[in-house]
């Protein structure tokens, strides 16, 4: 970053990260459905010199404006995608593709006549043969044009952003465009563009375009690969569509992010090995779209979605990343502090949903935890052996004196969960004010609820409620010789003579 303004941490950026659920974006662009059809060549045709492919299997996934839809309905956000396609297998496929979905409503468009754009790739072993593309570039009849535009209108009141995913393939042609961006302006909403036309000037209106390094350098005829001549290039393609910003995507150099009014910020890509860059610039898009919806800045959406690109191309194929992958990541980068463990109830319960989401079983232990002894970490780890993710409920200071007595804690509710969060089983602490853990345990509905062997089954709060949706109650070995009580009895002890 360059205009001395605070870097934020990756704990602040993963504080909107975990508000990215109640974001809604929209996405209007070209859909494309993505073939593959892997096998083995182990021979050349006697007819040509080519190779033989035996087919093994075949996948199909969703690409170009579906894939940012899918995106951003993996990194948890509301995902609404208006699109065409055509009245062939290849639409029902894709249709079917995006109807098993989770978080996306997609509003397709059937233009009969007008072939779905699909793209067939074969593939043997890693090695890519051939790449067989089926479509038009035909702009939109008037009648899909303005079905279309009336699809963008009625989902527009219930969006927090818009994506323009332009894959020249005519669906965000001259009779979609203009009007698209007026109803964008008129219902006040921010707006993402991931160009293809050679012309800027055609998405003016946006509130940030996304060309990568040759889109930029084609459309405004200056070279973009030196850090001060992205800025330039940015500069001119930001004065060609009047918005906010210009985010220049630039590979392995990362991001130049160029705003109105503002000095320039260069972020570095985040990637730490490159599998495969296909659909890197769907998943940026999506997660500086999802950012900007969660609340965040425009230079902190740009950091997140340098991340999540970043996590996007150390996979194979066109891939997404999950909320949790990001968090995890932003852990990674410095977030693992302990004070980070300790969260409340709201930021709990967005965590759980991303646990879950992940197919992780969430366990629950809650005490007082006053002074940390060998037994408390025994009940602990075998708490963690028994779930993917543990949470430790503590009670607050007031809660500990109306069980404990006046003098208890010995420790206060900071120190506590600071002592707590630090130890390796645990994965997040929560405080509660509840003489029990009731109500937590009904908002987190955990999978294991952990208690020690001095309890019975019956005896556990909430093992009814954990049993009821499904969960079970997991009674841990006790140690014998430790308990807080006798440590602080020990320690009250005159000290003996020597």
């Amino acid at each position: 970053m360059t205009d001395g303004t605070p870097v934020p941490d990756d704990r602040e950026l993963a504080g909107y990260v975990r508000h990215f659920a109640r974001a809604r974006v929209l996405v209007v662009g070209d859909a494309i459905l993505d073939r593959y059809r892997i096998g083995e060549a182990r021979r050349l045709s006697p007819e040509a010199p080519i190779p033989v492919l035996r087919p093994l299997r075949d996948l199909d996934t969703a690409g170009g404006a579906a894939n940012v839809a899918l995106n951003i309905a993996t990194l948890g956000a509301r995902a609404v995608l208006c699109a065409v396609v055509g009245d062939d297998a290849a639409g029902e496929t894709l249709a079917g593709l995006l109807r098993e979905t989770e978080r996306t409503d997609a509003r397709l468009i059937v233009a009969p006549g007008r072939p779905t754009t699909a793209k067939t790739r074969f593939i043997a072993g890693t090695q890519q043969l051939l790449r067989l593309d089926e479509e038009t570039t035909e702009p939109l009849d008037p009648g899909t044009a303005a079905a279309l535009l009336r699809a963008v209108e009625a989902a527009l009141p219930d969006i927090d952003a818009v994506i323009l995913s332009d894959y020249a393939k005519g669906v965000l042609c001259d009779a979609v465009l203009g009007p698209l961006l007026a109803a964008i302006a008129a219902h006040g909403k921010p707006c993402i563009a991931d160009p293809k036309r050679p012309d800027f000037a055609a998405y003016k209106g946006v509130t940030v375009l996304t060309p990568n390094e040759l889109e930029v350098a084609a459309a405004t005829h200056m070279d973009a690969r030196l850090d001060s001549e992205a800025i330039g290039a940015g500069r001119a393609a930001l004065d060609a569509t009047g918005g906010a910003a210009v985010l220049v995507t630039r590979s392995a150099k990362g991001l130049t992010l160029v705003r109105r009014g503002r000095d320039a910020l260069h972020l570095p890509a985040r990637a730490r090995e490159v599998a495969d860059v296909s659909g890197a610039g769907d998943t940026l898009v999506a997660a500086l779209a999802v950012a900007m919806a969660s609340g965040a800045p425009l230079a902190e959406a740009a950091m997140l979605a340098n991340v999540t690109a970043g996590l996007s191309v150390a996979k194979p194929g066109t891939a997404t990343v999950s909320q949790a992958e990001l968090l995890t990541a932003l852990h990674a980068g410095g977030l693992a502090s302990t004070d980070r463990k300790v969260q409340g109830l709201e930021e709990a319960r967005d965590q759980v949903a991303v646990w879950r989401a992940a197919g992780l079983k969430v366990g629950f232990a809650n005490g007082c935890f006053d002074l940390i002894h060998p037994g408390h970490v025994h009940l602990l780890t075998q708490a963690r052996a028994g779930c993917d993710r543990l949470i430790v409920a503590l009670n607050t200071d007031a809660s500990v004196r109306r069980l404990k007595g006046p003098t208890r804690p010995v420790q206060n509710e900071d120190a506590r969960a600071i002592v707590m969060a630090s130890l390796s089983p645990v994965d997040m602490v929560v405080l509660f004010d509840e003489d029990t853990p009731l109500e937590m345990i009904r908002a987190l509905r955990p999978d294991v609820l952990i208690k020690g062997a001095d309890y019975t089954v019956e005896t556990v709060v909430g093992a009814d409620l954990v049993q009821g949706w499904g969960g079970r109650v997991l009674l841990a070995d006790l140690r014998e010789g430790h308990s807080t009580t006798g440590t602080i009895r020990r320690m009250a002890l005159p000290a003996k003579a020597s």
